[in-house]
């Protein structure tokens, strides 16, 4: 085994690296902790919500221990960014990817032996191969981190077969701590992480899960094209939408740019290279909005995404957690938005039932209906939020639609009567937006032809729109007096229960229908005073900069750094070093344009 390589900052505190760095002047919480417990040689497990800082607990141990530090990611594009950062604040880096050529490898491999990266960045299926393991072991290797930890377990939501090998690190690394990190287990997935890693003893530490940045909010899904677009337009900065197939990825990334919105669409059924070009685009602020499937988002390492919309309901909370958790990862204030339909719920009820593992199957479902609790509840999505993963807490947040639009109520008997009663009179047999033209006495062909003109309840709901009547079904269906049958083409059934309410016997309690947000443009941390014009100014500097050194504008300064710029004013190097993010190497890197870019603003220049 080669001799153990000294560290040129071993002799320096955590607290000197984060500062001269990384350009922080505080440790966040559990931080300092964790850094601590790796460098006395202790296993850690650490749980920080997306943009909480977990990479600082793995890579400043990195800098502070002898040897190499190698760090198991699931995704190229992840490893790459990561490294893309860490060389641009001056760290030796490396990653070992297949999109590196047998020669390019072979460069890294001898610069790692050569004691020349601190940090080696590779995924879980190489650095399990004997060849691999054989070459690490004749190293000195002083950590092992696994990020994305949640992958090992059969209980996540992202279970990854290649991160199951990982618990054998111990057998042949018997005296080199493990790191797991993630930032969504349930208390199921974190002691299965615990116990597939073979951690010794950990430092757990588990942070508040909560994102007070991110504003959640939610609607009824109608017109959802629609909706998006005048969403999006009243966004300031990059977002990504989710959807729940790549067919619906095509369809609304299609029609959203017809309706001139830069975005793209992305999924698993792309050509690896379209892929690569879109998602490099979108990091680089060439594209605005990214419309994917859930294969987009893991390796996504852009902290000023401002908002995730999900066009379709999430099948778990960790999902739902992680996906909109990629919104705000700089601290400013983001949004994240799902639309919610009812008839979402019983699709994936049916996609579930599918599932041929029993045990799998019924875990799936479980999770679901979180899911679907938290997108029915009528209580503060915050608190719904936290209080799955086990934070409870009591007070509300003030920064989510519930919060800020609590639901009012109103006796919705009659009119839920006049559903009920146009489902009967229809034979059960038509889906919601046939049943409300019903309602609404639309004079179309199909229903003069079926003769439903002539029901007596043609026509009674022609004083509310569509969307009114539609958000009422969805109601109805949620308090158990109707039901969507997914098997005969969506169409609305009635319950049991609805034959109370027809007959008179029992009230119905419903919210007034919201189908658009009025929340006010002011979110909960956007209090911050700094010039908009100078940051603008700033953010097309630093676009200049990035695209000529071929990086991401983010590995120059993050958002909230150039936004830090514009509240201070720095004019000098004393005064830039003050700032949030810049640290010594980034000064000497990136100093004087900017200052010089401030001076000028400052002339009137």
């Amino acid at each position: 085994m080669s001799e153990a390589l000294a560290s040129p900052l071993a002799e320096q505190s955590p607290l000197a690296i984060l500062s001269d760095i990384f350009g922080y002047k505080a440790f966040r919480p559990g931080q300092e902790e964790v850094i601590q417990a790796c460098v006395e040689g202790r296993d850690t497990l650490v749980l920080m919500p997306t943009g909480g800082g977990k990479s600082l607990c793995y890579q400043i141990p990195a800098l502070l221990l002898p040897g190499l530090t190698v760090v198991v990611s699931p995704l190229i594009s992840l490893m790459r960014d990561q490294v893309d950062a860490l060389k641009a604040s001056g760290v030796q880096a490396a990653c070992l990817t297949s999109a590196l050529s047998p020669q390019q490898q072979s460069e890294v491999m001898a610069k790692v032996r050569d004691g020349q990266i601190k940090l080696l960045y590779v995924a879980p299926e190489r650095l399990m191969q004997p060849y691999f393991i054989q070459r690490l072991q004749d190293l000195s290797v002083s950590l092992f981190a696994v990020d994305e930890a949640h992958c090992v377990s059969h209980w996540g939501h992202d279970f990854r077969q290649d991160y199951m090998a990982l618990g054998q690190l111990k057998h042949f690394f018997p005296g080199v701590p493990v790191m797991g990190l993630t930032a969504t287990a349930d208390p199921a997935t974190r002691a299965d992480i615990l116990q597939q890693l073979n951690l010794q003893q950990p430092f757990v530490h588990q942070g508040s899960f909560d994102r007070p940045n991110i504003r959640y909010t939610q609607v009824q899904k109608y017109k959802p094209l629609d909706q998006l677009e005048r969403y999006i337009r009243e966004q300031e900065g990059s977002g990504i939408i989710y959807c729940n197939s790549r067919k619906k990825v095509d369809d609304v990334s299609y029609k959203l740019a017809n309706r001139g919105i830069n975005c793209a669409g992305y999924h698993a059924g792309m050509e690896p290279e379209i892929r690569e070009i879109i998602q490099r685009d979108f990091i680089a602020d060439n594209i605005d909005v990214i419309v994917a499937t859930v294969a987009f988002g893991m390796g996504i390492n852009k902290p000023n995404v401002r908002f995730v919309a999900h066009h379709d309901l999430p099948r778990t909370i960790e999902s739902y957690y992680q996906e909109t958790g990629r919104a705000g990862r700089d601290g400013s204030p983001a949004e994240a938005l799902l639309l919610f339909d009812e008839k979402d719920v019983a699709r994936i009820r049916e996609w579930i039932s599918m599932t041929e593992n029993p045990q799998r199957q019924q875990v799936e479902l479980q999770r679901f209906a979180a899911m679907e609790a938290f997108a029915e509840s009528q209580t503060c999505r915050r608190q719904v939020l936290l209080n799955y993963f086990g934070e409870y807490n009591a007070t509300a947040c003030g920064n989510c639609d519930i919060c800020l639009d609590p639901p009012k109520r109103f006796d919705g008997t009659v009119a839920a009567q006049k559903v009920l009663s146009c489902i009967y009179r229809l034979e059960q047999s038509a889906a919601s937006q046939y049943l409300i033209d019903v309602l609404r006495g639309k004079k179309l062909k199909r229903i003069i032809d079926a003769g439903h003109d002539q029901l007596s309840t043609y026509g009674i709901g022609k004083e509310e729109s569509d969307a009114w009547w539609h958000n009422l079904i969805n109601q109805l269906i949620h308090q158990g007096l109707a039901r969507v049958d997914i098997t005969q083409n969506a169409v609305i059934k009635l319950n049991e229960a609805a034959r109370a309410v027809l007959k008179g016997e029992m009230a119905v309690n419903l919210a007034v229908p919201r189908m658009n947000l009025n929340l006010g443009k002011k979110a909960k941390l956007d209090n911050r005073n700094y010039d908009r014009a100078l940051f603008a100014r700033l953010k097309k500097l630093r676009k200049a900069i990035a695209e000529e050194d071929q990086v991401p504008p983010f590995v120059v300064f993050s958002d909230m750094t150039l936004s830090h710029m514009a509240e201070k004013l720095p004019t000098n190097n004393a005064q830039m070093l003050e700032v949030s993010g810049v640290g010594q190497t980034k000064l000497a890197r990136y100093g004087e344009p900017f200052l010089n870019a401030i001076k000028e603003y400052l002339a009137g220049e």
